[in-house]
């Protein structure tokens, strides 16, 4: 498989097909096709797409390599397993496949054995990943045969650390079931088909290296693995102690120092004084005295001056790097840069190919951000930043400009912001990295989240965006994605920003088709008509409910009243204007907010208090008695509201996080519970699955559906005085009546590396449980008292969480800390 466009590798892949950047002076796929010929695999073919001339005219017919090379080029995007078919037209024997740019050392012999012993129809090569997030996460029974397959899981989900590495083995059966030129993936299509026909599929766990070289990082880390001899690669030339040099390199070793061990290539020139450690340098470079390379990977042609010095770098082929040049860490140079002498380059940038940089000049800042954005950009449908730091007008018109290109030009993306002078700011910078690309902005400037899911869900708009204050920590500012109908938008297509992004592959729209921006009046005027159309507006009005609303300053505050105005309740509002040195409220900030909002309702004894976020989608609660709810309770309360007034109610959503009370009352009228992940997301698509009435959170948001599909803190308030009106019932009323049940909760430290394992041993562990998988691993327990665990890696921090529940506290505090101990066990494990 080689038609790889390496987005994530560029600058290098920029004049390089990624199959064919070098990993020890070498092309990766020259590394797996001398693998594949070293055990017995010689019959080769390459499919091909991106800059196949490159390939072709390196491996030729393969006879140079003692292999015979065919090559083909779909003429279009089939898919991972669609373009194995069109590659196999004609061909009816067993077939092994792989990625011609991974790195490693497989026995590839043995995993052959284990498929005809096994007498499996295809069989999935398999190895362990200390971050599985990314690869397919695979899971398998005693005998090897596969039980389930995730691609590209999140933490909840990531059930092992066993992961798919592409590497498969296929009988002329399975490749029949793969349609002739058609888009047919392997993850997403053939293996759940082989799952659902029980067809004879295994996974094979391999020992030794892999490492899929998916972005530059990557790339350094793999030099770094095969210098320090973790893997087994071929390296040309003659090894003297540490240093393996190609014929024609000229180098007197006693006036060079060597650390580590040092890869030459052939024909170079290395002068006196230099220092070379633990690096790579290609063919036909010169390195001039006293210089110092450090950690780095120098491909060939590269002519560098006296004293430059580098550390942890990459630089192009056939570069020009003056004298007394620093290059910082973690730089990577495009082919053909020229580096005036004195030049200064900081950390984190990348060049282009054929880019200069002038004699002297200090260069901080390229198209690359901050470390943080070298992981990764978005957490769910969310990308969030230190405000006016690492969220300034350059990253956000850059992001403006990777989304716009994402959506294509012509298209329109409503965007929506709160009053904070940062929101607005990166709002515009968005706006304009939108309009470059082409794109129509439809601009809603200060407004909740609810509203623009309103205005998207009109049809009209390709996405949307909104920036807000974060809500959580007063130094963040977040920018919150949404899809065409107003959902967060899903995991695929934030990798496709993200891979615009970080390869900066993306063109500007010429001038007479920049995109324009417009400022739509009507918005919120058909928020409010839908809310009240949905509404019992007499029934509400007929109790003239006494209400205390706190709008924490956010926008709410100037869209709610007039709706409450229909309602003839008494309100008292609080922090009912705008602030945006408020949006944010720490936890001691919050907790005084709760109190202040029960006093005020007990003194007036008024019937409750509601505290609505900034953003307006959550929801916090007090009773009458000035009680505070939290918000798994007043989920279990808001449930039993609704299937005690929603018309023969069929079915309910909660996530998998939920208190176990909600299953006890739907029982009791016969409602079946559908469980979700822990992700308003996954809440959104749950609502609109359209056999699901209700969806409640776990976190203070609610969704019905008969009103739409996205969690309102505004309708909720609406809401539930219409069903405590027709109830006849106030919430500390209710509560009493309610089951209830005892939670306990852990948070251990672990990293990112030991998740996936602990995932593994929870799985192994918990076999023989009932048990929930969707979203962490929820145990149930038959004893007397009862009881659940959940265990669940968390999304964006190095933590593990535990919720135990249990009929009583104390079975509860047990739960909770007999795995608290197992957790922390498996974690230390090697």
């Amino acid at each position: 498989m080689a038609g790889g466009f390496g987005t994530r590798l560029r600058p290098l892949t920029c004049n390089t097909p990624k199959p064919m950047v070098p990993v020890m002076n070498k092309p990766m796929m020259h590394h797996i096709v001398t693998l594949l010929r070293d055990h017995g695999i010689t019959d080769l073919i390459a499919t091909l797409f991106y800059q196949p001339e490159t390939i072709t005219s390196y491996f030729g017919d393969g006879s140079s390599l003692d292999v015979r090379m065919t090559y083909v080029r779909a003429e279009a995007d089939y898919g991972t397993a669609g373009s194995v078919r069109n590659a196999l037209e004609g061909v009816r024997e067993r077939t092994l496949v792989i990625s011609g740019d991974v790195l490693t050392d497989f026995d590839l012999t043995q995993a052959i054995r284990f498929h005809e012993e096994k007498q499996a129809k295809a069989t999935i090569v398999l190895t362990r990943a200390a971050n599985p997030l990314a690869f397919g996460v695979v899971i398998t029974n005693e005998d090897g045969t596969i039980s389930r397959f995730l691609e590209k899981p999140s933490w909840g989900e990531v059930f092992s650390d066993t992961i798919n590495t592409g590497i498969y083995i296929l009988e002329p059966e399975v490749v029949d079931l793969i349609p002739f030129q058609q888009e047919f993936d392997f993850s997403k299509d053939l293996f759940p088909l082989l799952l659902k026909q029980k067809g004879g599929l295994y996974g094979f766990k391999a020992e030794g290296y892999w490492r899929d070289i998916g972005n530059l990082n990557e790339y350094q880390d793999a030099h770094q693995d095969a210098i320090a001899g973790r893997v087994t690669v071929g390296i040309d030339g003659e090894k003297r102690g540490a240093l393996t040099m190609g014929s024609g390199t000229r180098i007197d070793e006693d006036k060079v120092r060597i650390v580590g061990r040092v890869i030459l290539g052939s024909n170079c020139s290395v002068a006196d004084g230099v220092t070379l450690s633990d690096s790579v340098i290609g063919n036909n470079c010169v390195i001039g005295p006293g210089s110092i390379i450090r950690s780095s990977v120098i491909w060939n042609d590269v002519v560098i001056g006296h004293n430059v010095e580098m550390t942890g770098d990459v630089i192009g082929a056939k570069c020009s790097i003056g004298e007394k040049t620093t290059i910082a860490e973690n730089v990577f140079v495009g082919d053909s840069c020229w580096i005036g002498r004195g030049a200064s380059l900081a950390s984190n940038i990348k060049l282009w190919p054929e880019k200069v940089v002038e004699e002297g000049a200090v260069l901080t800042r390229s198209l690359v951000w901050e470390d943080k954005w070298l992981r990764e950009l978005f957490a769910d449908s969310r990308v969030s930043g230190l405000s006016n730091i690492e969220m300034n007008p350059e990253f956000g018109a850059k992001l403006g400009a990777a989304y716009g290109a994402f959506l294509g030009a012509g298209k329109v993306v409503a965007t929506s912001r709160d009053s904070d002078n940062v929101s607005r700011m990166m709002n515009r910078a968005i706006i304009c990295g939108l309009m470059s690309t082409g794109i129509n902005v439809t601009d809603l400037r200060a407004t909740s989240i609810p509203i623009l899911r309103h205005e998207l869900s009109n049809g009209k708009e390709a996405g949307g965006i909104h920036v807000r204050r974060s809500p959580t920590d007063k130094n963040l500012t977040d920018i919150i994605f949404f899809d065409a109908d107003g959902k967060d938008l899903p995991t695929g297509r934030t990798k496709g920003i993200e891979r615009l992004f970080f390869g900066e592959d993306y063109s500007r729209s010429v001038p007479d088709r920049v995109g324009g921006i417009t400022f739509p009046e009507r918005a919120t005027a058909d928020y409010r008509q839908k809310f009240l159309s949905s509404i019992n507006v007499d029934a509400i009005g007929k109790k003239q409910f006494k209400i205390v609303i706190d709008y924490s300053n956010g926008v709410a505050s100037t869209i709610f009243p007039m709706i409450l105005g229909s309602f003839d309740c008494q309100v008292v509002a609080v922090n009912a204007h705008l602030d945006p040195k408020k949006l944010t409220r720490d936890p001691y900030e919050f907790e005084y907010s709760m109190k202040q909002l029960s006093h005020i309702v007990t003194s007036l004894k008024y019937d409750l208090g509601a505290l609505i976020d900034a953003g307006g989608e959550k929801l916090f609660m007090v009773n009458e008695q000035g009680g505070r709810i939290d918000s798994d309770r007043l989920l279990t309360i808001v449930s039993n509201l609704f299937l005690e007034t929603f018309p023969e109610p069929k079915k309910i959503a909660v996530p998998i996080t939920s208190t176990g009370e909600v299953d006890i009352i739907a029982s009791k009228r016969g409602v079946t519970v559908k469980k979700t992940r822990n992700s308003h997301l996954a809440m959104m698509e749950a609502a609109a699955s359209g056999d699901v009435q209700f969806v409640g959170g776990t976190k203070g948001g609610f969704i019905f559906t008969d009103f739409f599909f996205a969690t309102d803190a505004m309708y909720s308030v609406a809401r539930i005085l219409e069903m405590m009106a027709k109830t006849e019932m106030r919430l500390g009323e209710m509560e009493k009546k309610l089951p209830r049940l005892f939670r306990a909760k852990r948070n251990i430290n672990c990293s990112w590396e030991h998740k996936g394992k602990v995932m593994r041993k929870i799985m192994k562990a918990s076999e023989a449980d009932k048990r929930d998988l969707v979203d962490g691993i929820k145990v149930y327990f038959n004893s007397d008292k009862g009881g659940s665990v959940l265990l669940i890696p968390d999304k964006e921090k190095p933590l593990f969480h535990i919720n135990a529940e249990a009929s009583d506290q104390e079975t509860a505090d047990t739960i909770a800390q007999e795995y608290e101990e197992r957790v922390m066990q498996w974690r230390d494990e090697h």
